[in-house]
């Protein structure tokens, strides 16, 4: 059986210009427009492409691919760049960046280095907890890690079609291989699409979400000869695929569609780009391609890809904005390409010069070397950031200094001068005790789990903590409050999840929902003496109606104690606060943080059975909502409490929650006389 036709080998420059193309418009819509443009797909394409072409040659002219050998060749053109800009990067992150931001730097260095960066994002995506981080100067090497991951894939791949097709299915290799990489396209376009609509946010950083992409190209490069099409529809067709790629970002929001099947939309830009420059005519995209300036930027793409990333967050970070002016723009742009000309030329091209088959054991030293001092820098950074936590960690401290909320009712004027606590360095890990409890933890379950602490012995009451991290910072309140009233805390906690029975505006999971039906009939069935949960939401002037549906399911079987949700900050405290000279500067006026008319006195049909407390008094005063109120840092983020805040409020709440269990105790001595 004949097998399928050889492109004709030769040197593509019209490549060099389609990368150089994808990269400048991934800085371009980093930099300006602060989204994605869908250039990273386009070198998936390209990856997909020159990878099963050098691959096939190889497997044909050799009977084999030696992975050892191919591995090295990438790790020569990969390895010099990427572990420089991480070495310096990692560096340059604790003078330019938060100290909030030092831990989750440390912990995208190390996944950057192994190749797992984007894994990394993709477990971040769904971590409730995590979603609020900063932006990592690495979170760019999540593309390099899917390609480091296909790298190894494929050769495996080829040689097992190579093995069936020689010595069990006795068909020629490519056509074997053409049958394999269709069905592997279409398994991968369809886990892409369900996942996509799932959970988008995971399916974006999943690397078998994206091995259709990298398929597409293998397909490409076995059907190119095939691919001969009349001048004037090749010319037509190149120009708008040079359009798609490049107006891909401006039609699609990028971040939040792929990779599903819109993906499509700039992978079939670089399809047409691709076949039209094998099919060369006079009025032609390739004549763009090959000019000299693209081509010339086309071997510093890898370079301007690494450092233009970490350049604008540096620029963000010291700046202190969002928003690039073109001028400041252009600027990072041409540092980024100035470095890149640098680190290509100094760092990788000798490396790339070096005889692999001669020099094999020198090139193996040189890069085990990189390795080495990447993963020693990392080991470092992290000792010394270690190193300041610990120095910055406050384990025992006068309540006189760090009275938090009891400076508002108790009226306590705190000493000025003292660092507020928590350090930044610790915030994000001032959490509720029970986060250090996995079996208490319900996120992404529909099955409810319940967690009891306080008064287990013999509690004169039960109260049930339920919904999101919204209830859920209330907690170390509570776990005072329940040594003190003499109460059984029971935890119902589902991140993300607020306890609600309507979802209009789809902000919540399928999962959620679920879990949400099975707590209301648990509780139900096992009624506590009161719900503790939140009454509100951000600064809604109403009752979400969610919320009222599943208090009127309780009513007559337990009582609602709904608070009022804490105000919402417009910035990462943490963060603003080491950037501010003034911690005034971090604030908020009342009403850009609180309704100014209290919800429930604005909600019909509320059940009988809700008792609400308003707290607000302890986040802001008539006129100002404070990021650090007696000398403790009240945000963790922009919107949840630090722990070392809420236990401050505990007397606040004492009195609210005491008069509403005090009125269960009326109401059970009517119920004994009746």
């Amino acid at each position: 059986m004949r097998d399928l036709r050889k492109p004709e080998k030769r040197y593509r420059p019209e490549i060099e210009g389609i990368r150089t193309i994808a990269t400048l418009l991934i800085a371009v819509y980093h930099i300006w427009f602060g989204r994605v443009s869908g250039g990273v797909d386009v070198f998936f394409i390209l990856s997909g492409f020159l990878i099963t072409m050098s691959l096939l040659s190889r497997i044909e002219r050799m009977g084999t691919i030696k992975i050892g050998e191919f591995l090295l060749g990438l790790s020569r053109r990969l390895f010099p760049q990427a572990l420089l800009v991480v070495v310096v990067i990692g560096g340059f992150s604790l003078l330019f960046l938060p100290q909030i931001e030092w831990g989750e730097i440390i912990t995208h260095m190390t996944a950057s280095i192994l190749y797992f960066e984007n894994w990394r994002l993709a477990f971040d995506a769904v971590d409730y907890l995590a979603q609020d981080n900063a932006a990592s100067p690495f979170q760019h090497y999540w593309s390099l890690g899917v390609q480091g991951q296909i790298y190894i894939i494929w050769p495996i791949l080829l040689i097992i079609v190579f093995f069936l097709a020689q010595k069990v299915f006795k068909t020629p290799v490519r056509k074997t291989f053409l049958v394999a990489l269709f069905i592997i396209c279409t398994s991968s376009i369809s886990y892409s699409v369900y996942q996509t609509n799932q959970n988008q946010p995971w399916a974006y950083f999943d690397t078998f979400a994206r091995v259709w992409e990298f398929g597409v190209g293998g397909l490409l490069a076995l059907l190119l000869p095939y691919l001969v099409l009349n001048k004037w529809v090749n010319t037509l067709l190149g120009w708008l695929g040079l359009s798609i790629v490049c107006l891909t970002g401006v039609l699609l929001p990028v971040s939040t569609v792929f990779p599903g099947y819109l993906a499509l939309v700039p992978i079939s830009g670089v399809v047409l780009l691709i076949i039209a420059s094998e099919n060369r005519t006079r009025f032609g995209v390739e004549r763009i391609l090959r000019v000299q300036p693209l081509l010339f930027l086309g071997g510093l793409t890898y370079g301007i890809y690494l450092w233009h990333w970490p350049l604008l967050l540096f620029y963000q970070s010291f700046m202190n904005t969002k928003t690039v002016p073109l001028i400041d723009g252009v600027i990072i742009l041409a540092v980024t390409v100035v470095l890149s000309f640098i680190s290509t030329k100094v760092i990788e091209a000798p490396v790339l010069k070096m005889d692999s088959r001669k020099m094999k054991g020198k090139v193996i030293a040189l890069l085990t070397v990189m390795v080495c001092i990447a993963g020693s820098s990392t080991i470092l950074i992290s000792l010394y950031i270690d190193n300041v936590k610990a120095e910055m960690l406050v384990t025992s401290y006068d309540e006189k200094d760090y009275p938090g909320a009891r400076a508002i009712y108790e009226k306590i004027e705190p000493p000025e001068g003292l660092e507020p606590i928590p350090s930044k360095l610790n915030i994000k890990q001032d959490l509720p005790a029970f986060y250090d409890q996995m079996e208490c933890l319900g996120k992404g379950q529909i099955h409810v789990k319940k967690c009891s602490f306080g008064e287990l012995a013999n509690p004169d009451y039960t109260v049930a903590l339920v919904g999101g991290s919204h209830s859920g910072h209330w907690f170390p309140a509570l776990e005072i409050l329940a040594e003190e009233l003499n109460f059984q805390l029971d935890l119902y906690n589902h991140d993300g999840c607020r306890f609600t029975n309507e979802d209009s505006k789809k902000h919540l999971t399928e999962t959620c929902l679920d879990w949400n039906a099975n707590l209301l009939k648990h509780l139900q069935e096992n009624p506590p003496d009161l719900v503790f949960t939140t009454s509100t939401l951000n600064k809604h002037d109403t009752v979400p109606i969610g919320y009222i549906g599943q208090w009127t399911q309780l009513e007559g079987i337990t009582t609602i104690f709904a608070v009022r949700d804490n105000p919402r900050m417009k910035k990462n405290i943490p963060s603003c606060l080491e950037k501010a000279d003034d911690p005034l500067d971090c604030a908020i006026t009342r009403d850009q943080g609180v309704s100014k008319v209290v919800p429930w006195e604005n909600t019909e049909g509320i059940p009988s059975n809700v008792i609400f407390a308003d707290l607000t008094d302890y986040f802001c005063d008539d006129a100002t909502c404070y990021p650090v109120i007696g000398n403790i840092i009240v945000y963790r983020d922009n919107n949840h409490i630090t722990a070392q805040y809420a236990k401050t409020l505990a007397p606040a709440l004492k009195k609210p929650l005491q008069e509403a269990l005090e009125s269960l105790d009326v109401t059970r001595g009517i119920e004994l006389l009746d």
